[in-house]
């Protein structure tokens, strides 16, 4: 089965302007500033997490033409795209705040209109507010291998017919509580990618895309699952993309890249960050297979892996 194309990808790094600034060295002398790129009306009473979602889930969207010049979802309120996002600590800061008012003021303290926020489900529900997007909607936060799950629960809405599109969002937001729960500074980092039915894809006037979703395997330990869907890649992959402590080798000819050496635990934005990484990869410089693989460190309870490949490929 012909999986999903990536036809839009968005970042929200501080320092960095697109996903492809992560495949140079060389920071843009003027990237992504959260004290000035989070404000404005759409912005308003949200908590930070989804901030940072919404700007990247925006350049997502504008990147595969789905938006007019106003910013707008082109056509009606649209019941066939999904919202899935993958966050571990997103709504951290807000539970812990709203815990501290009970503890002080009891629940009289407590403002209904901030209440939602501490959902682990806001940011996603945000994303779809703010577009009018009404097919699925829902949130993963299971550790580790979080982005690459959120990519695959994706492409299973698609695969099923529940929806012809959606718009995959990892993040996690630089929160002092969660710097005090992981004992180490948290980045903000925020990425979305648009996924789409090939069919989808075929019949709009642009055409094309990134990459396409393509072999996906969970398991226990991270070498046999790289090495399974490794070995259903109709091509030798051409990258590997790895994070955290638990490294893969680079690929025959040495060519791999640990986004977290450069941006700190992304936790639950990493696997979407790898795909899209990867999907500019093979855009740019031609590669016909993308290997993305988290977890399988001591402390995780399973590794993921994601192979992401050209469209002439499958």
């Amino acid at each position: 089965m012909t999986g999903p194309v990536v036809t839009g990808v968005g970042l929200a790094v501080p320092g960095l302007r697109s996903v492809r600034d992560l495949l140079t060295a060389r920071p843009p002398a003027d990237g992504f500033d959260p004290s000035t790129a989070l404000r404005g009306r759409e912005m308003r009473h949200k908590d930070r997490a989804s901030r940072l979602a919404l700007y990247a889930a925006e350049q997502a969207l504008g990147d595969a033409g789905l938006l007019d010049e106003k910013g707008r979802l082109r056509g009606t309120a649209d019941t066939t795209t999904a919202v899935v996002v993958s966050s571990n600590l997103g709504s951290l800061q807000t539970v812990c705040d709203f815990t501290d008012t009970i503890a002080r003021d009891t629940v009289t303290g407590l403002s209904p209109l901030g209440l939602p926020q501490t959902s682990s489900n806001v940011v996603a529900g945000w994303i779809a507010i703010r577009y009018g997007l009404r097919g699925p909607n829902l949130t993963v936060c299971n550790g580790a291998t979080s982005g690459l799950d959120a990519l695959h629960w994706a492409r299973m809405l698609i695969d099923a017919g529940r929806c012809g599109r959606a718009v995959v969002a990892g993040v996690e937001p630089a929160t002092e509580h969660a710097d005090k729960l992981l004992g180490r500074p948290v980045p903000d980092v925020a990425c979305a990618v648009v996924l789409e039915a090939a069919a989808e894809v075929s019949v709009r006037p642009a055409g094309g895309g990134y990459a396409r979703l393509s072999a996906y395997t969970r398991g226990a330990e991270l070498t046999p699952t790289v090495a399974a869907v490794e070995s259903r890649s109709p091509t030798p992959v051409g990258l590997r993309l790895t994070g955290g402590p638990a490294h893969m080798p680079a690929t025959p000819t040495g060519r791999s890249l640990d986004l977290t050496a450069r941006l700190g635990d992304c936790s639950g934005a990493l696997g979407v960050l790898q795909a899209a990484v990867a999907a500019v990869h093979i855009r740019v410089y031609g590669t016909t297979a993308v290997l993305a693989s988290t977890g399988g460190a001591d402390a995780d309870d399973a590794a993921a892996a994601l192979l992401l490949t050209g469209g002439d490929t499958e």
